[in-house]
């Protein structure tokens, strides 16, 4: 990178009065005298970076954080697999069901909202609740990823398994309890989940 790309790094990250600072410089040397304009003599940039040299300048990329999560997940719907990737590597993927038609299971970016362990269960249409254990339908472990509010939609495990595969749930990502039980050790409320058709 040479010293134009370096300085122009420089401001882009820390102003003006960042850089002067950073420079040793202070900003009334760089203030302007009374006097007529035409007295004003304007520097170019290549006045300013001829003599210029800023030892131990680091590339700007050095020192900044990543923007990329260490863990996110990726569901591809027509896979009907859900992908877990650490620092952009694939680690695991695991088989899952979809929504079904008229239920279908929502598209775009989310993040994990909500973990639990042994969820009860609350029927959507009956209100009957069906507290953890084998028959519940969301398994042992409820990773939610989506809410309106009212309904939320989640990865969650199932007492019936033979079902992995189909377009089956009410948009739900329904996995084998082992593998719910793993990916779960592996993400955290705010772990970034995307959800491609």
């Amino acid at each position: 990178m040479d010293k134009a790309m370096k300085i122009d790094a420089m401001l882009c990250r820390c102003g003006l009065t960042g850089a002067i600072a950073f420079l040793g410089m202070s900003l009334p040397a760089f203030a302007a005298t009374p006097g007529p304009i035409a007295d004003i003599e304007v520097a170019t940039a290549a006045d300013w970076l001829q003599d210029l040299s800023l030892p131990g300048l680091r590339e700007p990329d050095a020192y900044l954080p990543a923007v990329t999560p260490a863990v996110h997940l990726v569901i591809r719907l027509s896979d009907r697999r859900v992908y877990l990737y650490r620092h952009e590597e694939l680690e695991a993927s695991y088989p899952i069901a979809i929504g079904k038609d008229g239920w279908e299971t929502p598209t775009g970016e989310f993040e994990v909202r909500q973990m639990l362990v042994d969820p009860a269960w609350e029927h959507p249409w009956t209100g009957e609740v069906v507290p953890p254990g084998d028959g519940n339908p969301l398994g042992r472990r409820w990773i939610g990823f989506w809410t309106d509010g009212t309904d939320s939609i989640g990865f969650h495990g199932t007492p019936n398994e033979s079902l992995i595969g189909q377009p089956v749930s009410h948009g739900c990502v329904r996995m084998r309890n082992a593998d719910v039980a793993a990916l779960f050790e592996q993400v955290e409320v705010g772990t970034p989940v995307i959800v491609k058709p």
